[in-house]
């Protein structure tokens, strides 16, 4: 168990770590463990229901634990204090939504002001250069673009996508290569909005992107309508139910999510795609990179590219 004295520091005003602490029916731990894994490894878990009272050291065991609900267990993450926890959290957020875990979830903060927690990750948010011509700029900064570079303004709120998270650089690295002027775009889970955004500024002639949490539709619309990208709608879907078919196969679809949801959508996805069509997948952890990579082979596909960047995994793929 990690000591949180020692993670969460005090340096004056200034806390080293930001804990991230995700509380769950006790059913779900595993769920939850997995879902904060793809954030970092080390995890501090807090269950108490396989304490046995009955043994020698019983009357050791402190009053806070012996009284704790055993019905329920907690994992904790902890972000280091000079980096933005807000795209861990709201990947997180996603996640559990995905899940069917946000209603049964409590999440707490530790490490800044309550009061002030929402607004505290901006003073990590600065302009970040990805790809050759991506740039994704904070709504409250100024920034001087250069020749040739392309500008994204985002306030990802509490939506995952501020593109510091290795997964979305990733995907948007794939995007820059794959995206074709007038090309029919679809963003399955799209947070924030950050990824359609990009693809309209690269040339992209339609973009629909849904997500399965209405929170993150209402940001993704906001950010849209702060680009002036007039080429984008927003909607909510669970994964592709809800995805708008009626124009036919999209030419190019992103799905940054995580692994066992790419696999659960392999099967339906190939409804949307015709035989040109990419589709960039990421959020995927290298360990879990072989599962992905058997499931679409198993559906007909192929990986024509892989990238990987921290332990972390985006791939293009293409019907075979």
């Amino acid at each position: 168990m990690i000591d949180k004295d020692y993670c969460c520091e005090d340096r004056g005003d200034v806390r080293e770590w930001t804990q991230i602490k995700v509380t769950v029916p006790l059913a779900r731990l595993d769920d939850m463990v997995a879902i904060m894994s793809m954030v970092n490894n080390n995890l501090m878990i807090e269950d108490y229901s396989d304490i046995d009272l009955k043994t020698c050291y019983g009357d050791l065991i402190d009053e806070s634990i012996l009284n704790a609900d055993k019905t329920i267990a907690s994992v904790s993450v902890f972000v280091p204090g000079d980096r933005s926890f807000a795209d861990d959290l709201a990947f997180i957020r996603a996640r559990l939504a995905e899940e069917g875990l946000e209603g049964d979830a409590k999440i707490e903060i530790d490490g800044v002001n309550e009061e002030d927690w929402a607004n505290a990750w901006k003073a990590y948010y600065k302009p970040l250069h990805i790809g050759e011509r991506i740039v994704i700029v904070p709504a409250w900064e100024k920034y001087e673009a250069k020749p040739g570079e392309i500008i994204v303004t985002m306030d990802p709120g509490m939506a995952f996508g501020t593109g510091s998270h290795e997964t979305t650089r990733l995907v948007i690295g794939l995007l820059e290569k794959y995206t074709k002027p007038g090309c029919r775009m679809l963003d399955v889970g799209t947070g924030s909005g950050i990824l359609a955004i990009c693809a309209s500024k690269l040339g992209a002639g339609s973009c629909r992107a849904y997500d399965i949490d209405p929170m993150a539709v209402r940001v993704a619309n906001e950010n849209v309508k702060d680009s002036g990208q007039t080429n984008i709608i927003c909607g909510v879907s669970d994964l592709l139910r809800q995805v708008d078919r009626s124009e036919g196969a999209y030419d190019l679809i992103t799905a940054n999510i995580v692994a066992d949801i790419i696999i659960r959508m392999t099967p339906d996805v190939g409804e949307l795609m015709h035989e040109n069509t990419v589709l960039l997948v990421s959020g995927i952890i290298e360990e879990r990179s072989d599962d992905v990579v058997a499931a679409l082979e198993a559906h007909g596909f192929g990986v024509i590219e892989k990238a990987i960047d921290n332990g972390w995994c985006a791939m293009a793929v293409q019907k075979k």
